[in-house]
């Protein structure tokens, strides 16, 4: 190259030299200009156009342009005796000027032809563009699209706030280059197709005057220094091009100029055009892979040097990603969980990467605060696994100890659970509050501080879906805690794909998302920023447009955040030192996996029960709430104690199971009775294994037949004897023995079970039955009237609508599901929705 070079100089040089014999020649003889060029033009022509041609096709990516500058052909000079290439001297502190905006089709293909040249001049991920385009808002660079997409160049900035983050971003790479920060020794070319305004022109004129130490190339078209009475700050290191009627005039480039008396080039110049597009994508593609591994942000570049060294009295703070630019082209952007942005807002579709920012977030919160600082609630309400890796799970027992309470696949009862009890929580931080005298939690005294408290809802709008009493009843708690939140150190990060078409929010998505003043929108997300406010439209995936203003436009800057999903090892290392690090006495996280059966066997009230209880308890499912406590009934004297399993799905066989065993552990062997009867084939396996375990226990067991069952209800009616309970798997398969009259007494069965379903809690004896229907458990019964005779009920699939009818509860909203019941205690008035004890083997889908 640089034997090139100087033949190339020599060549000019001798050009040069005859020129000026030439011009002499003219003034001397008073002669026209000749017609002929003087003798060996046209070989010295040829010369120029093969080493020009060698010049400017130099062996691809090889050349690094941040310590010497390459000669980069922009067009190709006419003489009388032929043609040859032009080149100009970029980057390694050169830079080029045109005095047309990109307006001009020849001045805006030439720039596309520049950064082509330039990306496949440099070695891979070596280069980086950034684009300044307030002449076509963006359009300039479609053409180079392919390789936008391959995180060459940047997004266009065509604002004026994204241009001066740009700047701020060039800045800041040319401070850091010049400082010999190893990631920085890439070039940065900053392309303007059109002069900005006169302050931003003045930083993009101090860019070319920094020196080949700053690593950074600027392409201004536009420039104003020839306009009448426009006055522009100087350019430095920059070969001035004019245009004037289809032709360009070159002038010298620094340091080697063209003609000895500041003229430039003596011939006029035709500029190259667009390069074509099938070299664009091919480009693209060679590039794509090294560009996005040299522009890849570590993930361990967000966590601090030290870790749970930062206080959080005054708010949450966070290094989130780069600005301005990927990789080391940017500066690092922190945001802050605080008075000014107390609620967070992300927007993205499927894929753009919001659970790899949402991670990104929140590693980075729990590598600087240690958990007395913060806690954090994670509700996951789509159908991945986004929180798994924060709880306990068989592969590894770690967890993070700042998280309370992590919701998988969550239920949207689950979600309103957690805000009924964020609620709560800022119903006793607003006591401790007024006892202190103050308004805020940063104003609380040190020594006795409350952790902040930072809850992220993913794909919140299927907490809000339709507009029943849950969505609405959310949609209260979250405006209260969305208004109040900030002075009790409650935060909110609500993510999701979409903002619209939440019925319940009509009216009231203002009231509530007002109180958002920082929103994310990551690809496909622009929905969480104004509708005027398009800066999202082209993200690569990636990066993220943040805004500080509630989406206005005009402030918004451009973020690019690794992948936390690539760094499994970096997260399984820090997770491992925060648990290692943990606290005395901390605990696991309350974690609700929605995907997740339950079993009694698995449960920690079922493994604790011990004989002698005052009331015993019978345990049937878990309840889906915030701390998954355990679904029981207490099966006490009080008249109505007793249990109806509702619904045609199996499970309600499993559920009965799990009442029986939890009532037998209560007993000591002899203290109590089990008759079991078995009417329906479909329960029989698990009646079978609850008589075994029932005898295993040494509890004596009656198994009972129908007829068996119709002399047993009637001798209870009659004198009941000590503890007893009558688990019936299928009673409503009883109903027509049961519902004959006795000749003698003129009594049925339905009578004495009646009587037995009044008397029999107060002597000890307690029925527990399954019903397939409701209708029959309500003939049964002898009618709606008679409901609270059985007190505690178990719905399995049975129609909301035909639930409320029985209950003559009309505000009743549930609607069954596989592996979820209604709990209803009419005694306590309880309504709860739980997931019920199943057996092993259990297939949700047979409850469909």
């Amino acid at each position: 190259m640089g034997r090139l070079a100087s033949a190339y100089g020599q060549a000019v040089n001798s050009h040069r030299a005859a020129r000026a014999h030439l011009d002499t020649a003219r003034s001397v003889l008073g002669a026209a200009p000749a017609a002929v060029a003087p003798a060996g033009a046209d070989d010295l022509v040829t010369r120029l156009a093969r080493l020009g041609g060698a010049l400017a096709t130099p062996a691809p990516g090889v050349t690094p342009l941040t310590d010497a500058p390459a000669a980069v052909r922009i067009g190709e000079a006419s003489t009388a005796d032929g043609a040859f290439p032009v080149l100009v001297p970029l980057g390694g502190g050169h830079h080029l000027a045109l005095d047309t905006d990109a307006r001009d089709p020849q001045v805006a293909g030439l720039l596309r032809a520049l950064v082509l040249r330039l990306v496949a001049t440099a070695p891979p991920g070596q280069v980086r563009v950034a684009g300044i385009d307030t002449a076509a808002l963006g359009a300039t660079f479609g053409p180079l699209r392919p390789l936008l997409d391959a995180g060459v160049l940047d997004p266009p900035a065509t604002g004026e706030a994204e241009v001066a983050a740009l700047l701020d971003a060039a800045e800041q790479h040319a401070r850091a280059a010049q400082h010999c920060q190893p990631a920085a020794r890439r070039l940065l070319v900053v392309v303007a197709t059109a002069a900005p305004p006169p302050r931003e022109l003045a930083r993009l004129a101090a860019l070319t005057h920094a020196g080949p130490a700053a690593a950074v190339c600027v392409l201004l078209a536009g420039h104003p220094s020839r306009l009448p009475g426009e006055t522009a700050p100087p350019l430095g290191g920059t070969t001035a091009v004019r245009l004037n009627q289809g032709y360009a005039h070159v002038g010298d480039p620094p340091g080697n100029p063209f003609s000895a008396d500041g003229s430039g080039l003596a011939a006029p110049v035709l500029l190259d055009g667009d390069p074509p597009p099938a070299s664009v994508r091919a480009l693209a593609e060679h590039l794509g892979t090294a560009t996005r591994r040299a522009d890849a942000l570590p993930f361990t570049d967000l966590l601090p040097e030290r870790r749970w060294a930062e206080s959080a009295g005054n708010g949450l703070r966070t290094v989130i990603g780069r600005a301005g630019g990927g990789g080391a082209f940017g500066t690092a952007l922190t945001l802050a969980f605080d008075d000014a942005t107390p609620h967070w807002l992300v927007g993205g579709r499927t894929g753009a990467g919001k659970t790899v920012f949402l991670l990104d977030v929140l590693y980075g919160l729990a590598a600087r605060y240690p958990p007395a600082e913060l806690q954090l609630y994670l509700l996951d309400f789509k159908e991945g696994v986004s929180f798994t890796e924060f709880v306990p799970t068989g592969r590894d027992p770690s967890w993070l100890p700042h998280a309370r309470a992590v919701g998988i696949e969550s239920d949207r009862e689950y979600g309103l659970a957690v805000l009924r009890e964020l609620r709560r929580e800022a119903q006793r931080r607003a006591t401790a509050l007024k006892r202190h005298g103050v308004t805020k939690l940063a104003d609380l005294p040190r020594d006795n501080p409350l952790p902040r408290i930072v809850t992220v809802i993913d794909e919140f709008h299927v907490l809000l879906a339709g507009n029943d009493a849950l969505a609405r009843e959310s949609v209260d708690l979250l405006e209260e805690l969305a208004r109040k939140g900030r002075s009790y150190g409650i935060h909110l990060v609500l993510a999701s794909q979409s903002m619209t078409g939440i019925e319940a929010l009509y009216g009231r998505a203002e009231a509530i998302f007002g109180q958002f003043a920082l929103r994310v929108a990551l690809p496909g997300g622009g929905g969480v920023l104004d509708q005027l406010n398009d800066a999202a439209s082209a993200l690569p995936v990636g990066s993220a447009v943040v805004n500080t203003a509630a989406g206005a436009v005009g402030a918004d800057t451009v973020l690019r955040f690794p992948d936390a999903h690539a760094a499994a090892a970096d997260l399984a290392a820090l997770r491992h030192d925060l648990w290692q690090a943990r606290p005395p006495g901390s605990r696991a996280p309350a974690v609700f996996k929605g995907y997740e059966a339950a079993r009694i066997e698995d449960d920690s009230t079922f493994a604790g029960l011990r004989p002698g209880g005052r009331r015993p308890m019978a345990l049937v499912g878990r309840t889906v709430d915030v701390h998954g406590t355990t679904a029981l009934f207490l099966m006490d004297t009080t008249p109505g104690r007793h249990l109806a399993v509702v619904g045609t799905a199996p499970t309600g066989a499993d559920v009965l199971r799990a009442a029986t065993l939890s009532l037998a552990r209560q007993h000591t062997p002899g203290d109590a009775r089990f008759q079991l009867a078995c009417l329906v084939t479909v329960a029989d396996p698990v009646a079978d294994d609850t008589e075994a375990l029932l005898r295993a226990a040494g509890h004596p067991v009656h198994r009972l037949d129908v007829a068996g069952l119709r002399d047993r209800i009637a001798a209870l009616a009659a004198e009941p004897t000590g503890r007893e309970y009558l688990v019936v798997f299928g009673m409503d398969a009883a109903a027509s023995v049961l519902g004959a009259t006795d000749p003698g007494t003129f009594r049925s069965g339905l009578d004495d079970l009646r009587t037995v379903l009044r008397q029999g809690p107060g002597q000890g004896v307690h029925l527990l039955g399954w019903w397939r229907g409701l209708r029959r458990l309500a003939d049964d019964l002898g009618g709606t009237q008679n409901r609270d005779d059985v007190a505690c009920l178990v719905a399995l699939n049975v129609p909301g609508a035909e639930l409320a009818l029985h209950l003559g509860a009309h505000d009743l909203a549930y609607t069954p599901r596989p592996d979820r019941a209604l709990l209803i205690d009419r005694h306590d008035q309880r309504t709860r929705l739980i997931v019920p004890f199943v057996g092993d083997g259990h297939d949700p889908d047979g409850e469909r």
